[in-house]
């Protein structure tokens, strides 16, 4: 049993040295046509990573070629399925720009805004790659406004619009968090001119009834007033589109009645 099992072994190692020194005289050889078979066979087994360094290899020699065209194809997808996707998606969109007529150019720009997509971060972190996706694949409806690719499309878009709506809210209300209200209420109209459909609409409006009587406290007396009267606007606004709001017996007291008293001080 033993020795059945070393035997086996020995047949695997045997195997993979061979394999190895197969595939070094295969990078070191000068025929292109084995090289370019080979980067075929090792794509299709899944093997990116050499079938990447072949045609690499190749690129040069077959330029201008439909093997060429092919070499940038399968590089594009090399690169996305090792998960490099910045990479994989400058391949993918100088394809589609390359070769534009080619029956494949409408799926390369679309993965290309697709790996900008993958690239997008978590809501904690820069959101510029969330930025660039919605970017390119705007770029994608644009130019292929018929494809079948169009509703996944804009379903990716709405999901990264969120995500950069979750991330403006954030910031908005860690700067309440700060006692930086003027900052906070800056950023919470910001959100909701640039996401006008934003569910988070009530809460926006109970922070910034808020902000505005913490920001009208802190205040000197010539600008009380002013500040006061928006604090019970935007109390009156949650009042009116939320009518039932869980937010409103806690803003009453603190915000409307208040601000109501202070403002018949300031008379």
């Amino acid at each position: 049993m033993i020795r059945k099992l070393y035997l086996s072994l020995s047949i695997v190692s045997l195997l993979g040295i061979w394999s190895c020194s197969s595939y070094s005289k295969l990078v070191k050889s000068t025929d292109n046509e084995a090289k370019y078979e080979a980067a075929i066979d090792y794509f299709e087994k899944k093997d990116y990573n050499r079938s990447l360094e072949l045609f690499d290899l190749l690129q040069s020699a077959y330029r201008g070629t439909t093997k060429g065209e092919d070499i940038s194809f399968y590089s594009a997808y090399c690169y996305y399925n090792i998960g490099d996707y910045t990479v994989a998606s400058f391949y993918f969109k100088r394809y589609a720009e390359t070769f534009p007529t080619s029956p494949r150019a409408e799926e390369c720009l679309y993965m290309n805004a697709y790996c900008y997509y993958l690239d997008s971060p978590k809501p904690s972190l820069d959101q510029a790659n969330t930025t660039l996706a919605i970017t390119e694949l705007q770029l994608f409806t644009d130019t292929y406004p018929h494809s079948e690719r169009i509703a996944e499309c804009n379903k990716l878009i709405d999901e990264l619009r969120k995500k950069l709506e979750l991330k403006s809210f954030n910031i908005a209300v860690m700067y309440y968090r700060m006692e930086d209200y003027m900052a906070s209420i800056t950023s919470f109209e910001l959100l909701m001119k640039k996401f006008p459909d934003t569910d988070r609409r009530e809460e926006i409006l109970k922070y910034m009834a808020k902000g505005y009587y913490e920001f009208a406290d802190r205040s000197i007396p010539s600008k009380q007033r002013e500040r006061y009267e928006k604090a019970i606007d935007s109390y009156n606004n949650l009042l009116y589109l939320y009518p039932e709001s869980e937010y409103l017996k806690g803003l009453d007291k603190m915000v409307n009645q208040t601000s109501h008293q202070k403002l018949e001080k300031l008379r």
